[in-house]
C-alpha cells in the first residue's frame, strides 16, 4: 500500500505515519500520541489533526496533487465547519470574479474619462491657437489698413491743383499743411520706402509704397529718418519737417500717388478721406 492509498482510507494508517490513529475507545496510538490515557477527541479535532497531517506531509515533499485529492475527499461535514476554504467549494468565487469585472469596469472608465479629458484638452488648445492666429492676422488686416494724417494736427495751407507760378505744372500736385521746422512727419500708412532722397524742387523727399500698390510723398523735410527699402507701419515717423527745395517758408509737401514719380498724382484728400482720415 502507498501513500496514497493510505491518504484515500482514513484509518489504515501506520503508528510511523504522520497521520494520527486512534483505537477502538477512540485514544490516539499513534506514535505522536504523548503517554496517557485521554478523553476521546471530538470530531472536530480528530478532522483538525487530519488536515494537519496532510499539510505536514505536503510540506515534507509529497505531490501536492495527493493532498488535494484527499482534501477533496474529506466529508461534508469539514466544508459545513468551514475547515476548507470557502473557495475550494466556490463559495466565495462568483463574489471575486464579479469583484474583478467591477474592477475592470471600473479601470476601463477612468482610461475613457481620461482619454476624453486629454482630447477636450488638446481640442480647446487647438481652437485657441487658430483664434489666436486669427486674432493675430485680424490685427494685421487693420494695421495695414489703418491710415493716419501725416502730421498729428494737420492744417491745410494749399489744396491740391491750386494754380499759380510757384508750381512749374502750373497748379499744385499735392497738400501743403502748416509746420514748422522740425515737426515729426509720419507715414499715413504700411509701406515700403522706395526713395530717400534729395528731390530737387522738392528738397529732402520720401516717397513710400503703400500696401494697396499706391505712393505718398513727404517733401521740403529738414531731415530723412527713413532709408530705402525700409518697411513702416501707419504713424512711424519718417523725418521732420522742414524748407528745403523750392519752398517759401517751411511746411509738408504730402502727395498722393499712382506711381512713385512725379507727374501721377492723385487728389490727396479723396485718397486720405477713402481711407477713413478726416482733414
Amino acid at each position: 500500500m502507498n501513500d496514497m492509498d493510505l491518504l484515500l482510507q482514513p484509518g489504515r494508517v501506520r503508528a510511523s505515519e504522520v497521520l494520527p490513529r486512534w483505537d477502538a475507545n477512540g485514544d490516539d496510538v499513534s506514535a505522536h500520541h504523548l503517554a496517557g490515557k485521554h478523553r476521546r477527541p471530538s470530531r472536530l479535532n480528530r478532522v483538525s489533526s487530519r488536515l494537519a497531517g496532510i499539510a505536514a506531509l505536503t510540506a515534507t515533499g509529497v505531490a501536492g496533487s495527493v493532498a488535494a485529492v484527499a482534501l477533496a475527499a474529506e466529508p461534508a461535514a469539514v466544508r459545513e465547519v468551514g475547515l476548507i476554504p470557502a473557495a475550494r467549494h466556490g463559495g466565495s468565487m462568483p463574489d471575486r470574479i464579479a469583484a474583478q469585472a467591477e474592477a475592470q469596469r471600473s479601470a476601463a472608465e477612468k482610461r475613457s474619462f481620461e482619454d476624453a479629458a486629454r482630447s477636450l484638452t488638446a481640442e480647446k488648445v487647438k481652437k485657441q491657437r487658430l483664434a489666436e492666429v486669427r486674432a493675430a492676422r485680424e490685427a494685421e488686416r487693420e494695421r495695414l489698413l489703418a491710415y493716419v494724417a501725416p502730421l498729428s494736427d494737420p492744417q491745410v495751407s494749399t489744396f491740391y491743383k491750386a494754380r499759380g507760378s510757384l508750381w512749374s505744372s502750373g497748379s499744385h500736385t499735392g497738400l501743403d499743411f502748416y509746420a514748422s521746422i522740425g515737426t515729426p512727419v509720419r507715414v499715413v500708412g504700411a509701406g515700403k520706402v522706395v526713395q530717400a532722397r534729395w528731390g530737387g524742387a522738392y528738397g529732402n523727399e520720401v516717397v513710400v509704397r503703400m500696401a494697396d500698390g499706391t505712393y505718398t510723398q513727404y517733401g521740403h523735410l529738414s531731415h530723412i529718418s527713413a532709408s530705402v527699402g525700409e518697411g513702416v507701419s501707419a504713424g512711424q515717423r519718417i523725418g521732420f519737417s522742414g524748407d528745403t527745395g523750392n519752398a517759401t517758408g517751411p511746411h509738408l509737401h504730402f502727395e498722393a500717388r499712382t506711381g512713385a514719380e512725379y507727374g501721377t498724382d492723385i487728389d490727396p484728400i479723396d485718397y486720405l478721406r477713402s481711407h477713413g482720415v478726416r482733414l
